[in-house]
């Protein structure tokens, strides 16, 4: 059935691009709740997936999907579509759910001389891709009267076919649903949001959340005008703009932050993930070119320093010459197995180094060979690499002399002692008992 929607949408709008006045129409997921009283009297809630859609138009519009339930989207100071302005249909989630008041009902003020009761309904975007979510509360006049419990013990039923005509009454959307920074970077967390009537009670809150510790960074109250903590424009929330600015980034800046804004009886909140990503520094011990003579040993390291978090991956690759420089028909290098890594290495700031290293025996037929140190890291796009090229030598002419030479006058140091030896042992003899 989701298939089908989709199906259908995309048959029926000719531009596949939110934002522009021809798109009227979007597949949605429904997840309806079920409140019961268990057999040891405690309530439950069963969720049950349903299939829905938003369709904008105008109040009385015929369904373009009959079976779906459609929540129908009128005109009001706040048009939901502009929130997700340039994304194609096709690379957003849409999720509706029933949002309890928790027993608080007042009077919206853009309700006018309507009577009824408001039934909430939350509406999620989120982008297929992560680029940003986008929640909008919908509200639906309905005749019925107050009811003298929480909303949620008595949720009135909606049938498959049913048409819900409701209005955007609030919207709030980040474009940094993750983030990734390095140390000392500074971070923009975008959150901005829309009332659709002016001089609401309203109050923004920032917190930051991290491994089982919620920390409070900002909050304002609009009709005190009391603010606490920094890291928010004063100025900018006047237009709706909320985001937090962080100045340096440090390894303590680690967490989930929450962006939330009340408006009695509504109250909603994104999550915006900080992840610190430092990228290694990577070096080697030796130059671009070694020169060995043949028999030469050599223990060369590559070390990858400051990065966090600790998910690395080093290797050492050789080339054969005749494969350096090419890009087409070349063999792969080949990684050596040889290869020893060091323990990690946690440094003060907290960030990791780790070293990988080999013991390079030079032979004539490793001349020209160029030998690779790649790194990867989570913070990387491509791996960081550095390589060298070995040229190995043969021992020259002054070295073969210089050798020979050693050993005659090693065997003549041994001549002499022998004499010395045998010489001690015919004296031995000769003394007398």
């Amino acid at each position: 059935m989701r298939l089908i929607l989709k199906t259908l949408v995309y048959s029926c709008l000719c531009a596949a691009v939110l934002g522009v006045p021809q798109v009227s129409w979007l597949p949605c997921q429904f997840t309806d709740e079920h409140v019961y009283v268990n057999q040891e009297g405690h309530t439950e809630t069963q969720h049950v997936h349903r299939e829905a859609a938003l369709q904008f138009g105008q109040a009385g519009d015929a369904p373009l999907e009959p079976r779906a339930i459609t929540f129908l989207i009128t005109g009001s100071k706040l048009d939901l579509r502009r929130f997700v302005e340039g994304t194609e249909a096709k690379h957003l989630d849409c999720e509706l759910r029933r949002y309890s008041t928790a027993g608080i009902a007042v009077h919206w003020p853009v309700q006018g001389g309507q009577q009824g009761y408001n039934l909430w309904f939350s509406c999620t975007l989120r982008h297929a891709e992560g680029l940003f979510t986008v929640t909008g509360f919908l509200r639906h006049l309905s005749d019925q009267e107050a009811p003298w419990q929480q909303d949620y013990r008595s949720w009135p039923a909606i049938e498959d076919g049913d048409t819900l005509t409701a209005s955007v009454a609030l919207v709030i959307k980040t474009q940094t649903p993750v983030v990734k920074a390095a140390l000392g970077s500074q971070q923009k967390l975008h959150c901005q949001f829309a009332v659709d009537h002016r001089g609401p009670n309203l109050t923004v809150e920032w917190h930051r959340q991290h491994r089982g510790t919620r920390t409070r960074l900002f909050s304002r109250n609009a009709r005190t005008g009391h603010a606490e903590g920094d890291g928010v424009r004063l100025k900018g929330l006047e237009g709706g703009d909320a985001s937090y600015g962080l100045t340096f980034a440090k390894m303590a800046s680690e967490g989930t932050y929450i962006c939330s804004v009340s408006v009695i009886p509504l109250f909603v909140s994104l999550d915006i993930g900080l992840t610190i990503e430092e990228p290694p520094r990577v070096s080697l011990n030796v130059g671009p070119s070694l020169s060995l003579q043949a028999g030469g040993e050599q223990k060369v390291t590559c070390d990858a320093a400051g990065y966090y978090p600790l998910d690395v991956v080093m290797a050492w690759h050789v080339q054969d010459p005749a494969a350096a420089g090419r890009r087409v028909g070349a063999p792969l290098p080949t990684e050596l197995q040889n290869v020893l890594l060091s323990s990690h290495k946690h440094n003060q700031d907290n960030t990791y180094s780790l070293t990988a290293f080999f013991y390079l025996k030079a032979s004539l037929r490793d001349s020209g060979r160029q030998f690779t140190c790649s790194v990867s890291h989570p913070s990387l796009r491509v791996p960081i690499k550095k390589s060298f090229i070995l040229t190995v030598e043969e021992p020259s002419s002054w070295t073969m002399t210089l050798l020979g030479l050693t050993v005659v006058a090693l065997l003549l140091v041994l001549f002499v002692l022998l004499r010395y030896l045998n010489s001690a042992r015919n004296l031995n003899k000769k003394k007398p008992y």
